[in-house]
């Protein structure tokens, strides 16, 4: 089922919730505009000019030439952005606040002065009782619902230089073709089982974050996605299309199950998003679209405390709750990306540990619950400074069918389709695991791949 949203029917209030923010996101973005004097003063200078450089539809334009504050918030204004239109004009809170009442400013003066507007008439009770009576309102009888399918989850390294070789043409050339080889099976398996949405584990390596902002779990709700500039330009890849819709519900879901994302409409996709992308779908020209659309998770795993692999895998779990209640019958896959053992800095540069990076991957597949449990200090030592990036893999890895809410074994069950190892690529270890749910898996694949190391 949906989520809940019991606040929609708190009465004369609308609640900034992920809905209201799409639709609202460029009016209250505009409204942020107007915290710069200069933009104030061309906004007053000429107020449709003004607005006809931001992306709002007619009413929302109307809305904000009227000083109407409850159309704005009906079309996704959020009060606080609101209400730097109202001090552009010199209008305090009060005279805002009062201006969607009904009343004079006097009189909501007069009210606040008695002590404020009565909770009496104002419960979820008044309204749901006065809706009966106008509209012979009555609750909607259950439906049964469909609900996505996550049908495999995919693993894979995401090294810049992979997308630069494939970018410049060098997929063939001897150093790299051992790399490219070993996800030959899973293009294969990709067109043949296309999803409607990947969920992307991997993590922002400074570019759309840098030390100002450093958020621990992202989400990305936005509608689009564009290719970053890395400082080389940007790779020739098309730019990525979000879900803006299921975002939001695993958004509210994930929050509400205590996992506290930071939700971002825009930002830019580096390598970490895009060479996986390239790995399992192919060569794209930057105008032909990837063929699903994507919801980018990105996570903290470059400054230091870094999320431990146990909260990473109970995300994983959440993640799967969080799919499994939204109410469109979707094709899921969901991917952990990063590592494998490397280290990019200091006197271990290059650091690579074959029979480490084995073992995990063994571990992955069979005990991913002890594998969470493995602390930083062993991927830091054993895997090199930037092999924390597999901590990644245990969101993926949790979110599958033979995982249990608890951690322990569910009841479904998980295939090995297709494991891939490769030393090197550029400064880094490759690895690379395709896993099925049984139920889900599309006979029509075929049997699985076999292991290559």
């Amino acid at each position: 089922m949906t989520m809940d949203k019991p606040y929609l029917d708190v009465p004369g209030t609308t609640i900034f919730d992920a809905d209201q923010s799409a639709k609202g996101y460029h009016l209250n973005q505009f409204c942020m505009s107007l915290m710069k004097p200069d933009n104030r003063a061309r906004f007053i200078a000429d107020q449709s000019a003004y607005l006809d450089e931001w992306e709002l539809s007619p009413e929302q334009k109307q809305a904000v030439l009227d000083l109407d504050l409850n159309e704005c918030i009906r079309l996704g204004g959020n009060i606080y952005f609101l209400s730097k239109i109202g001090a552009t004009f010199g209008l305090s809170f009060q005279q805002m606040a009062g201006s969607m009442t009904g009343m004079t400013e006097a009189e909501y003066r007069d009210m606040m002065l008695a002590g404020g507007r009565s909770i009496e008439g104002n419960r979820i009770r008044d309204a749901l009782a006065a809706r009966i009576v106008e509209q012979g309102y009555a609750a909607p009888s259950p439906a049964a619902e469909a609900h996505p399918t996550i049908s495999a989850s995919v693993y894979t390294s995401h090294v810049p230089a992979i997308g630069a070789a494939m970018d410049l043409g060098k997929t063939e050339e001897p150093y790299w073709k051992a790399v490219f080889d070993g996800y030959e099976w899973s293009r294969q398996w990709m067109a043949d089982n296309t999803p409607d949405v990947v969920i992307l584990v991997y993590n922002d390596h400074a570019t759309a974050f840098d030390l100002h902002l450093i958020p621990t779990f992202v989400i990305g709700t936005g509608p689009h996605f564009p290719v970053a500039d890395e400082g080389y330009g940007p790779r020739p890849v098309p730019p990525v299309e979000g879900d803006p819709d299921f975002a939001a519900h695993l958004a509210q879901a994930l929050i509400l199950d205590d996992f506290d994302l930071t939700l971002v409409n825009e930002m830019a996709v580096d390598h970490g998003l895009t060479v996986p992308l390239s790995l399992m779908f192919g060569e794209r020209p930057p105008d032909e679209p990837w063929p699903c659309k994507v919801i980018p998770l990105a996570v903290n795993v470059v400054q230091y405390p870094v999320p431990h692999g146990a909260r990473c895998y109970a995300l994983g779990r959440a993640l799967r709750r969080a799919v499994e209640s939204y109410d469109k019958p979707l094709r899921v896959q969901i991917w952990g990306t990063g590592g494998m053992s490397h280290q990019l800095q200091g006197p271990r540069a290059g650091l690579i540990n074959r029979e480490w990076d084995n073992a995990f991957l063994d571990r992955l597949i069979s005990d991913p619950a002890g594998q969470a449990e493995v602390g930083h200090l062993n991927y830091v030592e054993e895997a090199g400074s930037e092999g924390i990036e597999l901590v990644m893999w245990l969101i993926a890895r949790g979110a599958m069918a033979d995982i249990a809410d608890d951690g322990g074994p569910g009841a479904g069950t998980t295939e090995v389709l297709h494991r891939f190892y490769h030393v090197p690529a550029s400064n880094t270890a490759v690895g690379h695991l395709v896993l099925a749910n049984h139920a889900a898996q599309d006979p029509a694949s075929g049997p699985a791949a076999p292991t290559q190391e």
